[in-house]
C-alpha cells in the first residue's frame, strides 16, 4: 500500500524557534504527540526535525530547563527520517526500524509535507487486515457448516 493512502495527512506543525512550553500547549490543542519541525525561511514547510511529548519530558522537565526558555530547536530531532507518498509502506516500516523512529514525516513529489505516517496508523492498518482476515475464516466455516448439513 502506498503511504499516500495510509499517512495521517492533517500534520502539525511548527517553527524550531518555539519555545517547548508552547509546543507542549500546540500537542494538547491538537490532541497530538509530536510536531513536524519546518524551517520557515522558506514558504515550503520542508521539514528539518520533530519534537515529540516524549522529548520535552525527558530532554527538558527531567533536566530541569525552562520549558518557556528552551527551543524546540534544542530538543529536536535530527537528522530526519522522512518518507514519500509515492512509497510502499513496506519500505517506510523498514527504514523505521532501522532507524528507531516511531513516525516519519512523508513528503509528496514536489517535496512538501503531505501527512505524517505513524506505528498508530500501520497497526491501525495491520489489524484492520487482520479483522478481514479473521471474517474470510469465519465466513468460509459458516459456509462449510451450512453446506454440509
Amino acid at each position: 500500500m502506498k503511504l499516500k493512502e495510509l499517512c495521517t495527512p492533517d500534520v502539525v506543525y511548527c517553527t524550531a524557534q518555539i519555545s517547548a512550553l508552547h509546543a507542549a500547549r500546540l500537542m494538547r490543542e491538537r490532541h497530538v504527540g509530536d510536531l513536524v519541525v519546518i524551517d520557515d525561511s522558506e514558504d515550503t514547510h520542508a521539514p528539518i526535525g520533530i519534537v515529540t511529548d516524549r522529548d520535552i519530558v525527558v530532554e527538558v522537565l527531567a533536566k530541569d530547563l525552562d520549558p518557556a526558555t528552551t527551543t524546540v530547536r534544542e530538543i529536536m530531532r535530527v537528522p530526519l527520517v522522512i518518507a514519500r507518498t509515492s512509497e510502499e509502506a513496506e519500505h517506510a516500516l523498514e527504514r523505521m526500524r532501522a532507524h528507531g523512529v516511531r513516525r516519519v514525516p512523508v513528503l509528496d513529489d514536489s517535496e512538501q509535507l503531505a501527512g505524517i505516517l505513524s506505528l498508530d496508523d500501520l497497526l491501525k492498518r495491520l489489524a484492520a487486515d487482520a479483522a478481514a482476515l479473521a471474517d474470510i475464516v469465519a465466513r468460509e466455516q459458516d459456509r462449510e457448516h451450512r453446506l454440509r448439513r
